[in-house]
């Protein structure tokens, strides 16, 4: 996927605007001025319309880099059954550090959601390994906890007095991952 940031810095380090651009990623279906909006959005980080892999080609042969060097690698887990607030607990120990640190630091977290963190920052990595990435230079750049609500089949209740009863809600959450190259 292009990373929103990276494209930004390298297009105003090269000093190459968005006109230019959008004459090396016009293609069939996409003329100069809705490639040209294209550009502007992802520099914005809005992915309308979703840059494809060709487009990514393009316009790094236009910046004169690499693909990887445009390019980040997500991963995420929906609806993990564990709680947003102790999730984050986890995600926020790994933000910033290389891959292998982060992977360490997880193996040896007594936390419930570092096993869950754990496989989506391979999943993650594997990614980046399949789209030929340097593996030994990657680091989390985002790691990001969303809340999914109460998990399906756990409205349960507990009694407590004078016949009453009160709900148990069991909580789910979404984690986003995102690795990068230095």
């Amino acid at each position: 996927m292009l990373s929103a940031e990276k494209f930004r810095e390298l297009s105003q380090e090269r000093q190459i605007d968005v006109q230019q651009l959008a004459g090396h990623i016009a293609r069939a279906g996409l003329s100069d001025e809705e490639a040209s909006v294209a550009i502007a959005n992802w520099q914005k980080g809005l992915f309308k319309p979703k840059p494809q892999t060709e487009d990514i080609r393009r316009l790094a042969s236009a910046l004169g880099v690499e693909e990887n060097d445009l390019a980040d690698w997500r991963s995420s887990c929906r609806y993990a059954p564990v709680s947003a607030r102790k999730a984050r607990l986890v995600t926020q120990l790994i933000v910033g550090r290389p891959v292998q640190d982060a992977t360490d630091i997880l193996k040896f977290t007594r936390k419930r959601a570092a096993g869950i963190v754990d496989k989506v920052l391979k999943t993650a990595i594997a990614d980046a390994d399949e789209q030929r990435a340097d593996v030994d230079n990657l680091y989390v750049c985002r790691a990001r906890v969303d809340d999914a609500g109460v998990r399906i089949g756990t409205k349960r209740w507990i009694p407590k007095d004078r016949g009453r009863a009160h709900p148990i809600r069991k909580k789910a959450c979404h984690i986003h991952v995102t690795v990068t190259q230095i």
